[in-house]
């Protein structure tokens, strides 16, 4: 029997097409950018409506005590609460954008995005703004029955957990960004 040897390498046009392919696979993130854009907007027209039905009923209710107003406040812990967690899908939207499609993308210097872990540094952030605006929920709902030590230690682990991990990320790394696309194709012109 005759034995071939298996075919090792590409010819330079199917080399060609597989690049292109993988190329143009990174613009499969897009569902992820749309989707979490799409989230966001709707915890965001949520949070505007809920605002105006909370003000609306306060308004009618025209309840003035502490009681009227440790529930206002509740309400408005919770809309925030809202917001922030739009905000985080927000910066998963952008931050895939810029990673995957365009680093171009005009954007205020804090909330660009050069590296992936820009995006995790970031996130962690507001993931621990949102726990502490969820124990203050819990404190101000507080009824004296629920076991608050417990809740907040609970959350204390996780926000010094998360705090070591940013610590620990940005203490390993230099402060300097991963150059961009556009930073790359500026020093290969130079090059040139």
């Amino acid at each position: 029997t005759k034995r071939t040897t298996p075919r090792t390498s590409f010819s330079s046009d199917e080399g060609a097409m597989i690049r292109s392919i993988l190329a143009a696979s990174r613009y499969l993130v897009l569902a992820a950018v749309l989707g979490s854009l799409a989230a966001s907007l709707a915890l965001f027209a949520y949070g505007v409506a809920e605002t105006v039905m909370v003000i609306v009923e306060t308004v009618a209710k025209a309840d003035v005590s502490s009681k009227g107003g440790k529930a206002l406040a509740l309400a408005f812990i919770e809309i925030v609460d809202l917001f922030l967690l739009g905000t985080v899908l927000l910066m998963i939207a952008l931050g895939f954008y810029e990673l995957f499609i365009d680093s171009d993308l005009r954007l205020p210097e804090w909330l660009q995005i050069r590296t992936f872990d820009d995006l995790k540094n970031k996130l962690v952030g507001v993931v621990i703004v949102v726990l502490g605006v969820m124990f203050l929920g819990f404190v101000v709902a507080w009824d004296g029955t629920r076991d608050l030590l417990g809740i907040g230690v609970a959350i204390a682990l996780v926000i010094a957990a998360l705090t070591y991990f940013l610590s620990i990320v940005k203490g390993g790394k230099p402060d300097k960004a991963a150059p961009s696309g556009k930073d790359l194709k500026a020093r290969d012109g130079d090059a040139a």
